[in-house]
């Protein structure tokens, strides 16, 4: 009887990993769209950023507190301090900022595909900076990306979408700025721990981004539609805050492997939400290429999983 109640805890444990997964990878694939819809309001990327960190803030404070304040925390040092405030600044706000610029250009379809590229990144990046040897599974799966991405963007090229090529190398350096801060974030996170690491160092991001705006534009530039207020927010929530600790609290119920798994329909949501709210072409080019990509993902994640 003990044992089948025992059971019974880690399959509901387990179900509510996979809830939290997908609510982190929809959540996440969101974003994209909020981001256009707002700027059919003429609103800027750095006004849009400022206002969706405003919305974040107060959630990723409150959390950085209730984390401090726990017995188990443990002290950091002054070098743990710059390390959470440098990879929030990369990893969050860099980031962030280059994809909303990216937007501006390309579709949202297309943003989600190359910045789902970032795991093979981390891939090559290791490969360089540990020199790890890359080996020809992980090659064919990089292949087998990269030609997905390929096969969207000479799609996109076609229907002659203005500016795709620096759309497209803006997001592209928004996903290496990610794998840079995944890199380099192993150690720190280790030490400062999931939850109180993600509230710094995307309250640093917070700041960043609110720093930008106030030394780049007048405060004026703060009032817009309320419309754009209700996407920026909606984005700070359902993109931004509620997928941060969702994505962490799916890890630790069912592990990174699975994660990663759930976290690999994130293009085709995006796809498919790009098509119902932003009227996106939804073609069989763009479905083959977001399978390539999700392919050559999934190989290099799980095969992560076991080295």
């Amino acid at each position: 009887m003990y044992n089948f109640q025992v059971r019974i805890f880690l399959s509901r444990f387990q179900f509510a990993g996979v809830v939290l997964a997908l609510i982190s990878a929809v959540g996440f694939s969101a974003k994209a769209i909020f981001v256009k819809l707002a700027y059919g309001y003429a609103v800027d990327a750095v006004t849009l950023l400022a206002l969706r960190m405003a919305f974040s803030v107060p959630f990723f404070l409150v959390a950085a507190l209730y984390a401090g304040s726990r017995p188990t925390g443990q002290s950091l040092l002054f070098k743990d301090w710059v390390s959470v405030a440098a990879l929030g600044f990369i990893g969050y706000y860099l980031a962030s900022f280059l994809d909303f610029l990216g937007l501006k250009f390309i579709s949202a379809g297309l943003e989600r595909l190359i910045l789902f590229l970032y795991p093979t990144m981390v891939v090559l990046i290791s490969a360089l900076v540990f020199r790890k040897k890359v080996g020809k599974k992980t090659m064919l799966a990089l292949l087998v990306s990269y030609a997905g991405i390929a096969m969207v963007f000479l799609h996109d090229v076609r229907m002659e979408q203005d500016g795709i090529l620096p759309g497209s190398v803006l997001v592209f350096s928004s996903a290496l700025a990610y794998a840079i801060y995944l890199v380099g974030a192993g150690n720190t996170i280790v030490k400062v721990g999931a939850t109180r690491f993600t509230a710094y160092a995307m309250t640093v991001a917070c700041v960043a981004a609110l720093l930008q705006f106030v030394l780049t534009h007048p405060i004026a530039e703060l009032k817009q539609p309320f419309e754009v207020y209700g996407l920026s927010f909606a984005m700070a929530i359902f993109s931004t805050v509620l997928p941060a600790f969702t994505l962490g609290a799916a890890i630790r119920r069912i592990g990174s492997m699975h994660t990663s798994m759930i976290g690999a329909i994130g293009p085709v949501v995006t796809i498919y939400l790009a098509y119902l709210f932003l009227g996106e072409l939804l073609s069989a080019t763009q479905l083959a290429g977001s399978v390539l990509v999700v392919t050559g993902v999934l190989m290099i994640s799980l095969k992560s999983q076991k080295d």
